[in-house]
């Protein structure tokens, strides 16, 4: 295996871990205008309190592994995809803040300001990373020195919203099931009785974006066809997704959790392997215009370099996640210094 393959796993592996662990903070945020009453919007803001920061440090693992490995593709990216970029950055800013500052005051006007920017900043970054992922599977415009050359319109094509409409969807069952898990008495009951909307609301979508991509964009699956084992993926991806209800019914929320962290694994993992070796495929001249893993990768002795920086970085980022995790396991308590 190659130094550039070997580092298009690694940001796969970041990309996968950002999801499955501030997927749930996002689904926390997507559900959070559902909540009646002060008192459960704080428990919501508590569960995901001590580790939502923690959990963004992929995201930045991310946009570093791209910058200093894959320039070219970075360059491109951010670029292409520089209004969405920038709508995202406002998502995490305003998500930020809103959960800091709504504490501030115990103003109900003041609150329910903050909740609603909690709301909006969490759908602004699940729906957008849906319609970001959408656009990488569809291609982008892009000449012959990889510049974009499309319009904003371009990137709201209808499959697209549909993958960001199914990834609100995903992050918005795992947060529940994360809420589940962290909470006790009428709100333990009243979200379990929100799970099974919430993967009704995710299966439905996920089996029309199936459907969409099988129609839309068969290249999806030709790696598939190539190497039948690669079928197993989207095999185990729906087995997870349907054990996910069936452990809730049993009242096995860590598993419940532990199902649902394993479908967007599966998931993400799914698409790179449809889109491999892509890094942007361009729908102009695809097989000249294109960034590839092979052709937009940095030097070798970068690649060398960057990958004894991870081999340390990474494990520390891993020990600190687990130690957090550790520390604030069990079930929500309020107490006065909570949000």
């Amino acid at each position: 295996m190659t130094l550039d393959v070997i580092w298009y796993f690694i940001i796969v592996l970041s990309v996968v871990c950002y999801a499955m662990l501030d997927g749930f903070d996002l689904g926390v945020g997507l559900l959070h205008p559902f909540t009646k009453t002060d008192y459960e919007r704080r428990i919501f803001l508590n569960a995901i309190g001590p580790v939502w920061d923690g959990n963004e440090v992929w995201l930045v693992i991310v946009g570093g592994a791209l910058f200093a490995g894959f320039p070219e593709v970075y360059a491109t990216v951010f670029s292409a995809f520089y209004i969405p970029t920038m709508l995202l950055l406002m998502g995490l800013i305003f998500r930020a803040v809103s959960i800091e500052f709504r504490s501030k005051s115990e103003n109900k006007s003041w609150r329910m300001v903050w909740d609603w920017m909690f709301a909006l900043g969490s759908f602004v970054i699940a729906f957008g990373l849906g319609v970001v992922l959408g656009n990488l599977i569809e291609g982008i415009p892009l000449d012959s020195d990889h510049n974009y050359i499309g319009t904003f319109s371009l990137f709201l094509r209808p499959y697209s919203l549909l993958m960001g409409l199914t990834t609100v969807a995903l992050f918005m069952m795992h947060g529940v099931n994360f809420l589940v898990m962290k909470t006790e008495g009428a709100l333990h009951t009243k979200l379990r009785s929100w799970s099974p909307k919430a993967i009704s609301f995710f299966i439905i979508t996920y089996v029309a974006l199936t459907i969409a991509t099988a129609c839309v964009h068969p290249q999806m699956m030709d790696r598939m066809r190539e190497y039948p084992v690669f079928l197993l993926i989207p095999v185990v991806a729906f087995l997870t997704i349907i054990c996910t209800p069936l452990l809730m019914k049993r009242k096995m929320d860590g598993w419940a959790f532990l199902s649902s962290c394993l479908s967007i694994a599966l998931l993400l993992l799914l698409f790179s392997v449809g889109t491999y070796p892509y890094m942007v495929r361009s729908t102009v001249a695809p097989e000249q215009n294109s960034l590839l893993i092979s052709n937009s990768a940095a030097s070798t002795l970068t690649l060398q370099i960057l990958l004894i920086i991870v081999a340390i970085g990474i494990p520390m980022v891993f020990g600190y996640g687990f130690y957090v995790y550790r520390i604030f396991r069990g079930k929500v308590k309020l107490e006065a210094t909570s949000y």
